[in-house]
């Protein structure tokens, strides 16, 4: 099976209510989900939602006359508010993203793709629309949008380290970016108040390996980025753990202060931790964010 129907298949197979999920993800899909009609609002859209009768200072083309034609009142159509059902959905696919500790982890990469996916299954189901930042991905409904998504999804990207575009998201409209959060932190917070600044609202969920946030190691020992781009060796490696441990700190206090300022939601999700404890978060944390 190739990586993109591969990454799909476990996506729905966390997202849906099927027994490999037993009934915690029962439960997700079909009590923590609501459906597309409780989510659709009136506003400004293309998607005919419902009709109406005219109120005053309803224009007159907004009446559509064939409806109206059949009754002694005036009847308009409600659009439906098509801006915030949208989801931009962004998964790291940076090299630092590829690492595990054990071959019984999972990579960043691949745990950020499952959980993408599989919050882009339930929110299409939901009836909203999901799309990836730019790469000419629009926001759609409707399984064609999840079988694109898997494909984006499962491509790498060359550098060690990666930062959503967010020139092209939808203002007013929401994001979910999955990273480790690692690289580059001027140019995250440029790119989410940025997203903020066009009115859009999401969540930032911070992967981590376990051994990241441990530092677990003693004696001579090489560190080394996925890339090869980065390499140093020390003979005391005990030594350097606080200084790790308070610059990880630093940088979460920072992600911390993002999220404050701009009104988005974060979180930190280890790769030891089942992967429906992560899309539990980042569902309900879309959720909040759509009230």
């Amino acid at each position: 099976m190739s990586a993109a129907p591969q990454l799909r298949a476990g996506a729905e197979t966390l997202a849906a209510p099927l027994p490999a999920l037993l009934v915690e993800a029962s439960r997700l899909a079909a009590a923590v989900t609501p459906g597309e009609h409780g989510r659709r609002r009136p506003g400004q859209g293309s998607d005919f939602w419902q009709y109406r009768l005219a109120q005053p200072g309803d224009p007159a083309r907004a009446i559509d006359w064939r409806r109206s034609a059949r009754s002694d009142m005036a009847f308009v159509q409600d659009k439906e508010w098509q801006i915030a059902q949208t989801v931009t959905v962004w998964a790291d696919r940076g090299r630092s993203m590829d690492f595990a500790s054990s071959p019984k982890l999972p990579t960043k990469a691949q745990r950020a793709r499952l959980l993408a996916m599989a919050a882009a299954v339930l929110l299409v189901r939901g009836g909203e629309r999901v799309g990836l930042p730019t790469e000419g991905l629009a926001a759609r409904r409707g399984p064609g949008a999840l079988a694109r998504l898997a494909e984006r999804l499962s491509a790498e990207d060359p550098a060690d380290y990666a930062v959503p575009e967010v020139r092209d998201l939808p203002p007013r409209s929401r994001a979910l970016f999955i990273s480790d959060f690692l690289g580059d932190l001027p140019a995250i917070e440029g790119a989410v108040t940025a997203a903020a600044a066009r009115g859009v609202v999401g969540a930032l969920l911070q992967i981590l390996d376990p051994q990241e946030e441990a530092f677990p190691f003693t004696g001579r020992t090489i560190f080394e980025s996925i890339g090869g781009s980065l390499r140093h060796e020390t003979l005391k490696a005990r030594d350097l753990r606080g200084r790790y441990l308070d610059r990880l700190a630093a940088r979460k206090a920072r992600l911390a202060d993002l999220a404050r300022r701009t009104g988005w939601r974060l979180a930190t999700h280890r790769t030891d931790s089942p992967a429906l404890r992560g899309l539990l978060w980042i569902h309900g944390a879309l959720e909040r964010q759509n009230r």
